[in-house]
């Protein structure tokens, strides 16, 4: 600790603000299927049931760069005939700089999907107008909530107990 000529001791250096980067996005991994065209392509079907499952991965890489992979795999039925589904992965390569460790998977698992996600969002809606479809527009993700569950359901796996 340096004094001033007041007397008061101030800090050396400021502790550096936390920072996080974006250094590429991309797409990992693309389906879209249209199995029963042009018969799904009808305009006189009733509105489809479309079903939407979310989940978050990361890879560590080096330094502090990790990969962030928001997985998006969705698809609509109607009358119990598949009308489209589609898998995507959407990736992101994030660093993540003068976080705390307590706060860094919080950082990763929610801000960094957070980021991804309207990238991810207009890929699908284009893809599923390109496969002859009003475009699917996907409501916002609650990444808080999400973080969450997995946290809870985490906690909620029995330990893994040494077998003899």
């Amino acid at each position: 600790m340096a004094t001033t000529n007041g007397g008061e001791a101030q800090p050396q250096a400021q502790a550096a603000p936390p920072q996080l980067n974006v250094l590429a996005q991309y797409i990992k991994d693309f389906s879209f299927e249209n199995p029963n065209a042009p018969r799904s392509l009808n305009p006189a079907q009733a509105q489809p049931e479309i079903k939407i499952q979310i989940n978050v991965n990361a890879t560590p890489m080096q330094g502090s760069d990790i990969e962030v992979v928001l997985k998006l795999e969705g698809s609509a039925t109607s009358a119990g005939n598949l009308m489209f589904n589609f898998e995507l992965a959407f990736a992101g390569v994030f660093r993540i700089q003068n976080v705390p460790q307590e706060s860094l998977n919080a950082v990763i698992m929610i801000e960094c999907p957070r980021l991804l996600f309207p990238f991810a969002r207009e890929i699908i809606a284009n893809a599923v107008r390109n496969g002859g479809f009003p475009p699917l527009l996907l409501d916002p993700v609650d990444f808080v909530n999400l973080y969450r569950q997995r946290v809870a359901e985490n906690q909620a796996k029995p330990a893994p107990t040494a077998q003899a």
